[in-house]
């Protein structure tokens, strides 16, 4: 079983594996098309596409955040229609950092699913290793998706409480420049959550692309943690996704059990009269 990342080799000899589901996440968040249209031009043989507006986020009310997280019956419903069940291996991959990637390898986890993985380095690296691709979208058999356990993920009014007392640590994966509120380019508010410590997906990842080695990304990521328990680390970004590219980056570690702060900033800034911090 592979539950946090799968290099392409591997991946390429299991393509004709009735076992294994290959998902592809590919997207633009300027461009929310973008993703869908170069996979009906070329993916990976027998992927099936997987939107992160449409299937992985729930509807947007305007304070639930960019992504909001779906419910689990109806992530349940998608993965299933996917043809995901019980007895699947299930690699994810996008077309760079694996952050699109990472938030259906996390909701798969979230509901109990364990035999999930990224590609790593992704479709970037698939190409330049000359793997195969193909355009042809094959049928996709539906299959049964059970829930066998829903996580708990973190709501605004605790990271309010969090941010109160400083009880655990907020990892914030947003650019550096977005997290000290100098630039703000997908939400109506620039700033962060007082008290977060900011991790950048980019950090997580080696100059090719692929993840750091298990061992570098624990003294990275102990660093930060300090003496602090990593199973109550809060995780957040703009929206939930790039949140997860850290929450797999620390399961490559070692060190698992954080929660996801699913609406993230685009739900807390939606709120004036939620703190906000700026600057170094």
């Amino acid at each position: 079983m592979y539950r946090t990342l799968v290099d392409p080799a591997t991946l390429a000899r299991h393509l004709d594996d009735p076992r294994w589901v290959v998902v592809d996440t590919r997207h633009d968040l300027t461009q929310p098309a973008w993703g869908e249209e170069e996979y009906r031009e070329e993916h990976i043989p027998g992927a099936r596409f997987l939107h992160l507006d449409r299937d992985l986020s729930a509807p947007k009310t305007g304070r639930n955040g960019r992504h909001p997280l779906p419910s689990p019956a109806a992530a349940a419903a998608t993965f299933g229609a996917a043809g995901i069940d019980a007895d699947k291996q299930v690699v994810v991959y996008d077309q760079n950092q694996g952050a699109y990637a990472a938030r259906c390898w996390w909701m798969l986890r979230w509901l109990g699913h364990d035999a999930v993985a990224v590609l790593d380095g992704g479709w970037d690296r698939w190409m330049r290793e000359q793997r195969p691709i193909t355009g042809e979208v094959r049928p996709v058999v539906p299959a049964t998706f059970r829930v066998r356990e829903s996580l708990p993920v973190v709501g605004t009014d605790e990271v309010l409480a969090n941010a109160a007392r400083d009880a655990a640590l907020v990892l914030d994966a947003r650019s550096p420049e977005r997290f000290r509120g100098e630039a703000e380019p997908f939400d109506p508010v620039a700033g962060r959550v007082p008290g977060a410590v900011n991790r950048p997906v980019a950090r997580n990842l080696a100059r090719d692309g692929t993840f750091k080695p298990a061992d570098e990304l624990r003294a990275e990521l102990e660093a930060m943690l300090g003496s602090g328990d990593p199973g109550q680390v809060i995780h957040m970004c703009g929206s939930g996704v790039t949140a997860c590219h850290n929450m797999l980056a620390m399961e490559v570690a070692g060190l698992p059990g954080g929660k996801l702060y699913a609406g993230s900033w685009s739900e807390w800034c939606a709120d004036p009269s939620r703190p906000v911090a700026t600057g170094a």
